[in-house]
């Protein structure tokens, strides 16, 4: 069964065989439909013959209605339009079709007649993939159009525990934490490993001691110098901007703003979306909520959504992260391209322009784009400036240069664009790992394909608060640690598949990163070297060894200061350098945020402590020009086109 154009579904016109009780007839709707009951036929237009492309941008601007959009595919296509809400999909053919792919292409097999199956559809230029997936058993297949959200009900009330499920473990158990040996025996496996540590310095507590700064000071060292390197790399190579892509060949995009208690913030979302330039008929964005969060999906069902936005409810279940409610909506995106936004972010206006080009320049091996974070409210207090300070640093500077220098990168949350094909062969996100996104990097990077940092930014809302940056900190800094040990399970074949010197890169990045918080208290104690305090368990047979160790890690703190200056040196920032120096005040909350990580690794590895968004007078910006109405979304447009 072929219904494409090859001029791509611009010039669709549909004529289809149906059978029936007096044979089999070609034509038309007008010819046909009558034999299918309980279907409507569309009334005849004296415009000029539309197509599906053309009807679907009227659709997205808002001209036409969801009922308005599904007339219109009847009368293009010549197929029968049928109301579920009066006849529901028969259940004994909900196993036909993976609901997956029902979601995807907006499906769901309605009836059967005459030995064949009806397939309800509410996008006829998918029949092609839909057709090529249906088991021989099911017969010669019909279409017809239905409503979008009625296909997406009927597919979900059948299979939103199986989709659920299939959310929580799409993942390979290999490289996936839920692995993770649960209860009682996780406990005394890290109890032991403490104990282990703990024992030497307990009996030999000098020389453990001394072998812990050692350790300290060389990773601060290793940290030191791949930063240095990464920054040059950077700094020596500037990025080049891909040219703009042609209109008509953009990419279909579709954004997963996951979304959890964000009553507060999530109307200034709205309005921040909507400034993105981008064709509304290429751009689907998915807001995603939990089952159980009243309070968004109350404020949004006073929201009159555009029609390029839409709601996804993510059953309840465990574990209750942000990963498993993206895997779930992953099956509701139509986009070749997926990409990803939190709550508070403001992304730039041509951000997805920028996507696409860059895409369209690059090899099919890079996979992933990665886009610049900044915080939109660093005056806030203290704690935000040096947080701002150290993502620019990481952002600007270190992150694209470890790219440069060939390095697997760990993806940031948020602002990151992924190729839908590949995501999906690698099972999207692993829902029991809290830092997802630094695990996806390095699975991409296991599978063979790169990440790209482009050069646009999205600015976010810095936590102003110790209590706040300790708590998102010590999630982070928990993933990291889950991330690490989930892919050195086998060494061996995680150096296979990265090869030595992404493997070298690995090992650095995460043993510094991971070091240079557990170990910080005694790094302190250099501080106390270089104003004449002596160390009584170093094995330094002079002040004089121990003063230009205490030198060098100076020289290794202004480094961090210098790149500091750099990463901030655009205008916006520069209010930032009187700041930098106070990083060594800053840092020390990691070593708590840490230690908070360990205990929550043995405890509760899966636990998403969420961080509240709203919370800076920054982040509120003016009521946004989605309008509001009691009905449901896009309510009013529906109810004007259809009066």
């Amino acid at each position: 069964m072929s219904l494409r154009d090859p001029s791509g579904m611009d010039g669709l016109n549909i004529r289809q065989t149906v059978q029936t009780d007096h044979g089999a007839r070609t034509g038309t709707f007008a010819e046909t439909a009558a034999p299918f009951g309980h279907v409507s036929a569309p009334s005849p237009s004296p415009r000029a013959p539309v197509t599906i492309p053309a009807l679907r941008r009227d659709w997205s601007m808002g001209r036409l209605s969801r009922t308005a959009l599904s007339e219109g595919l009847s009368r293009v296509t010549g197929l029968p339009r049928v109301d579920l809400s009066l006849i529901p999909p028969d259940p004994d053919l909900s196993d036909l079709l993976d609901p997956a792919l029902c979601l995807r292409h907006q499906c769901v097999p309605w009836q059967r007649r005459d030995g064949g199956l009806i397939l309800a559809t509410a996008r006829p230029e998918d029949l092609d993939d839909v057709h090529g997936a249906l088991p021989a058993a099911a017969g010669p297949m019909r279409a017809v159009i239905a409503d979008r959200d009625e296909i997406l009900r009927a597919v979900e009330t059948t299979h939103a525990p199986d989709l659920a499920r299939r959310a929580a473990s799409r993942v390979d158990t290999a490289f996936s934490a839920r692995a993770w040996q649960g209860g009682r025996m996780r406990a005394v496996r890290l109890s032991l490993g403490a104990a282990a540590l703990a024992g030497p310095i307990a009996i030999w507590p000098y020389p453990a001691l001394n072998a812990l700064l050692m350790i300290a000071f060389a990773t601060l060292a290793l940290a030191s110098l791949m930063k240095c390197a990464a920054a040059i790399a950077h700094l020596a190579r500037p990025d080049r901007e891909a040219e703009g892509t042609a209109e008509n060949t953009l990419p279909p995009i579709t954004l997963l703003v996951p979304l959890f208690r964000e009553d507060r913030i999530a109307e200034t979302l709205l309005k921040r979306l909507e400034r993105l330039d981008y064709p509304r008929d290429r751009l689907e964005t998915l807001l995603v909520l939990e089952q159980t969060d009243s309070l968004t999906r109350d404020l949004l069902n006073r929201t009159a959504l555009p029609p390029w936005m839409r709601v996804v409810t993510v059953p309840d279940g465990a574990p209750r992260t942000k990963p498993r409610a993206m895997n779930y909506a992953l099956d509701h995106a139509t986009g070749d391209i997926v990409g990803i936004y939190d709550a508070e972010d403001a992304p730039d206006p041509d951000q997805l322009r920028r996507v696409a080009a860059a895409f369209a320049a690059a090899p099919p091996d890079v996979a992933c784009l990665q886009g610049a974070l900044d915080y939109y409210n660093p005056r806030d207090s203290w704690i935000s400036r040096c947080f701002t300070i150290e993502y620019n640093t990481w952002f600007r500077l270190l992150l694209p240069g470890m790219g440069k220098l060939g390095f697997a990168l760990p993806l940031g949350g948020t602002t990151l664009f992924i190729r839908r094909a590949v995501l999906e062969q690698l099972g999207a996100w692993d829902a029991h790992n809290v830092t997802e996104d630094a695990d996806l990097g390095f699975r991409l990077a296991r599978a063979g394909y790169r990440t790209r940092v482009i050069g646009t930014t999205t600015r976010e809302e810095a936590n102003s608060r110790a209590l706040t940056w300790c708590r998102q900190r010590s999630r982070w800094l928990k993933g990291y640690l889950v991330t690490y040990l989930v892919h050195m399970r086998h060494p061996l074949r995680l150096l296979r598949d990265l090869g030595i010197w992404q493997f070298l890169g690995f090992q650095a990045h995460f043993v510094t990163a991971l070091s240079q918080f557990a170990l910080a208290p005694l790094l302190w104690l250099f501080w106390l070297s270089c104003l004449g305090v002596d160390l009584p368990f170093t094995t330094l047979d002079t002040r004089t060894g121990l003063t230009r160790i205490g030198l060098m890690f100076l020289g290794l703190e202004g480094l961090t200061i210098a790149l500091g200056f750099i990463a901030t040196r655009r205008a916006s920032h520069r209010h930032l350098w009187v700041w930098v120096p106070t990083l060594h005040f800053y840092w020390p909350l990691g070593a708590f945020a840490m230690w908070k990580a360990v205990f929550e690794l043995v405890v509760a590895p899966f636990y998403w402590d969420k961080t509240a968004h709203g919370v800076s007078p920054s982040a509120r910006e003016p009521q946004p020009t989605v309008p509001m109405a009691p009905e449901s979304s896009f309510s009013r447009v529906t109810k004007a086109l259809e009066m």
